[in-house]
């Protein structure tokens, strides 16, 4: 399988590392925007350089965290048997929700992590420190089973791994500290239940989260490079690319969007 070329080591080591001023985990605290309002957008590996040098002449910081400032995420998805997070969002319903836990490898942290939509857009997340071994079973956790019990809408015996993805993250924010930008590159997807396993090349998935609907330099940046906004959940493009069975015609939709936006042929999603 062909992969992306800009790999984490690549990713590490930019030229365009010396013309951006650094932000620590630290000082990201003030921004973590936990109730936000998220924009997404699709890039080529190559808009991305572009709009990482454009930040940076308009002052953006990029998150380091012990030298490092393309982070790697391992984050597994949990659904029900019949995968209803995933149906409610391709059936379009505004209101939903999404569990998931999550390792930070750099900071060798891992939680528990729910995640709701509302009807006005808005998303809030919330999440709980819990142990490695906790990753794909936290209702072994009593404090996290709590915690999930108090904020999801699903009963925990109803769930289970459905969709482990892994990808490198760059982490920007803007001088004003109001708004943050996340850009996760090299994704790849594995349906844990059947081990199928499926990667788009060459795509970033970039996010802007702001606390509203602020002016936003970023906005402008992409605006100017003629790249719009596209609605786009990693949870369900993984599942649409890996489970052979299920509804997933918006979702196909979306992937021949994504083709577009990249310029690629009918082969650029692989799966095995």
């Amino acid at each position: 399988m062909q992969r992306s070329e800009l790999t984490y080591d690549l990713l590490n080591n930019l030229p365009l590392w010396r013309n951006m001023a650094t932000i620590t985990l630290d000082q990201m605290c003030g921004v973590k925007l936990m109730n936000r309002i998220d924009t997404k957008y699709v890039l080529s590996e190559g808009e991305v350089l572009d709009m990482l040098q454009r930040a940076a002449e308009c002052g953006y910081r990029v998150q380091v965290i012990d030298g490092i400032r393309a982070c790697r995420y391992n984050t597994l998805y949990y659904d029900t048997a019949e995968r209803d997070m995933y149906i409610v969002h391709h059936n379009q319903q505004l209101t939903r929700q999404k569990v998931r836990t999550r390792l930070y490898v750099e900071t060798n942290q891992a939680f528990l992590e729910i995640k709701n939509k509302n009807n006005r857009g808005r998303t809030k997340k919330r999440r709980i420190a819990i142990s490695h071994d906790e990753l794909t079973g936290f209702h072994h956790n009593s404090e996290a089973a709590a915690f999930y019990t108090t904020f999801a809408r699903y009963a925990i015996e109803e769930l289970s791994p459905a969709l482990a993805t892994r990808f490198t993250r760059i982490t920007l924010v803007n001088r004003e500290l109001t708004e943050r930008l996340t850009i996760d590159l090299d994704l790849c997807y594995e349906d844990v239940r059947t081990r199928r396993t499926a990667a788009i090349e060459r795509m970033a998935i970039v996010e802007l989260k702001q606390d509203g609907n602020a002016l936003s330099t970023m906005k402008r940046i992409l605006r100017d490079m003629h790249i719009a906004p596209l609605k786009v959940s990693k949870y369900c493009l993984g599942t649409a690319l890996t489970v052979e069975h299920i509804k997933k015609n918006r979702f196909k939709l979306k992937l021949r969007d994504i083709s577009k936006r990249l310029g690629a042929d009918d082969n650029f999603c692989k799966t095995k």
